[in-house]
């Protein structure tokens, strides 16, 4: 890209057609997110050992009863649910966009001697396993999935649960993204981050698609290289649902029991972004 077209873009693009999210599966990007990950100063990418904490103990005894379980973790990152549910007495299995999270994921389960795998894989492609007691995708991304790749991976993440298995979903509320999407332009300067090693700007800018219910965020991160300005693009969209969209979904799916929770755990872990669902599948 140069100047000109970020001067020239639509100015009201349809959800996931400009991308369908930041290239969580470059390498390079997911060597830097996987710091991000590992951070314990903020709960950006991933959240704070403390909370994981507390949250790993809430899903092993309110969700498993105590009991050992076989476990999947759709978008694991790097696997710091399962390894933590795997040193409980599970059986765990990661999957994930990003080469650096599961190499790290891999490496950390050898070296702990966990009971614990771990695939590169996108979602939407991937095919699950079955016999699982829990499914579980969390921290928002449920979300940043086309609404009919959402239900896909739900329906998928059925057919993988045992009779009476539990999946647990932890996605935006409505307002959430509809505020993100209200959200003012931005731009800020940095020495080297997320988007590139080199000194860079990014430019950050937020829209709303009020006919599709969903936000789009456009990233355009512009790098000075031998006098030269390189600029390139990134966009990922979310999708907004209600709480009745949500049931509607699941029980479409074949799921029943659907509860709805403010966090994973107590209020250590609360966050007002995100809510967390749960649905069973049904003995019969």
């Amino acid at each position: 890209m140069n100047l000109l077209e970020i001067i020239q873009r639509a100015a009201n693009p349809e959800p996931w057609a400009e991308g369908e999210k930041i290239p969580w599966n470059d390498p390079a990007f997911s060597a830097r997110m996987l710091k991000e990950h590992l951070s314990q100063a903020h709960d950006a990418a991933s959240r704070r050992s403390s909370i994981i904490d507390d949250q790993v103990q809430w899903i092993h005894t309110h969700l498993l009863k105590g009991q050992p379980s076989r476990v999947l973790d759709l978008g694991c990152g790097p696997g710091l649910y399962t390894m933590r549910l795997a040193a409980l007495g599970h059986t765990c299995t990661g999957l994930d966009f990003s080469p650096a999270s599961i190499a790290y994921a891999r490496q950390q389960a050898e070296d702990q001697h966990l009971n614990c795998t771990y695939e590169q894989v996108d979602l939407r492609e991937a095919t699950f396993d079955s016999g699982y007691d829990l499914v579980m995708l969390i921290f928002g991304e449920f979300n940043v999935f086309k609404p009919a790749d959402a239900r896909r991976i739900v329906e998928k993440a059925y057919a993988a649960l045992n009779p009476g298995g539990v999946l647990l979903l932890e996605p935006h509320p409505y307002a959430a993204i509809h505020d993100i999407g209200q959200r003012p332009t931005l731009w800020y300067g940095s020495n080297g981050g997320l988007f590139a090693e080199e000194p860079h700007i990014v430019l950050h800018e937020h829209l709303w698609h009020e006919v599709l219910q969903a936000t789009i965020e456009r990233y355009f991160i512009i790098v000075v290289d031998d006098d030269e300005l390189q600029v390139t693009r990134h966009a990922s969209s979310m999708q907004a649902y209600t709480d009745d969209e949500y049931r509607s979904l699941l029980r479409e799916s074949g799921f029943n029991d659907i509860q709805f929770y403010s966090s994973l755990g107590g209020a250590n872990s609360l966050q007002k972004d995100l809510i967390v669902i749960s649905a069973i599948k049904p003995t019969r």
